[in-house]
């Protein structure tokens, strides 16, 4: 914690020694002059509604926590990380922050845990951005194969070595999974934010179309083939359309560029 200067005035001191112990009230001593039942609101009221915002953006980690591993890892959070941001949404973005760079792991940390809260944060953040979905330069219905297809800027394909979707009290994993996980997270026009698992192929062709905005799709198919040295391209070719079919069907394509 900083330390007050001993030349502050009174008043600022005593500011000092309030916000401090509400951030933690059992390493730092109340203010003397002041009722501890009027602090006991200030404790209770600051930390729970930083603690509800907790829960609500990462409720899986809550729920597969016990009590004092969540309230201690919320306690942390509290005390000790300067948020940058005053709105109340990016208080997530600010835990994994704090859980990334500033907090030191401790041996109850699950092996996934920042992936976890990556993966929950993704869902508010998504439902929450106020990018607005391109409608110029686009054709909804092009050729898939012979145009680029247009990838939905609130679609994001994300890869995760855990299972992050499956975690749950039953099921969590203590070693990465043999493949990675990859998951695309987007919100469709009805505003309703969805997952979808995709294989490693289906994550190869849409890193590539987002790499390279002259790319057609039957290109991006023909060098997935290459790589992999598949021995029918035209099966390789055949099977992508109806994956970028099925993706422009939810939302996650938007067309091709025109």
């Amino acid at each position: 914690m900083h330390k007050p200067s001993p030349d502050l005035p009174h008043f600022q001191t005593l500011q000092y020694q309030f916000a401090a112990h509400i951030r933690n009230p059992d390493v730092n001593a109340a203010p003397s002059d002041i009722e501890d039942r009027r602090m006991a609101i200030y404790r209770d009221l600051f930390f729970n509604n930083v603690e509800g915002f907790l829960s609500g953006n990462f409720p899986v980690l809550k729920q597969i926590s016990s009590e004092a591993y969540w309230l201690k890892l919320a306690r942390g959070f509290f005390d000790t990380h300067r948020c940058h941001t005053p709105y109340f949404l990016e208080i997530g973005e600010e835990f994994i922050d704090y859980v990334n760079n500033e907090r030191e792991s401790i041996d109850d940390d699950p092996a996934f845990l920042k992936e976890l809260i990556h993966y929950e944060w993704v869902e508010l953040a998504l439902d929450a951005s106020t990018v607005a979905l391109p409608i110029d330069g686009l054709d909804a219905n092009g050729d898939l194969l012979q145009g680029h297809p247009v990838q939905s800027p609130l679609a994001w394909l994300l890869s995760y070595q855990f299972p992050v979707h499956c975690i749950r009290p039953d099921f969590q994993p203590e070693t990465p999974s043999d493949t990675p996980t990859f998951l695309i997270a987007y919100r469709n026009r009805e505003d309703e934010v969805n997952f979808m698992e995709v294989n490693m192929v289906t994550g190869r062709l849409l890193y590539l179309l987002s790499e390279d905005e002259q790319l057609t799709g039957i290109d991006a198919l023909t060098q997935i083939a290459t790589e992999m040295n598949h021995p029918d391209r035209e099966q390789v070719v055949s099977g992508g359309l109806q994956t970028l079919e099925h993706l422009r069907s939810k939302g996650i394509l938007l067309g091709t560029s025109i």
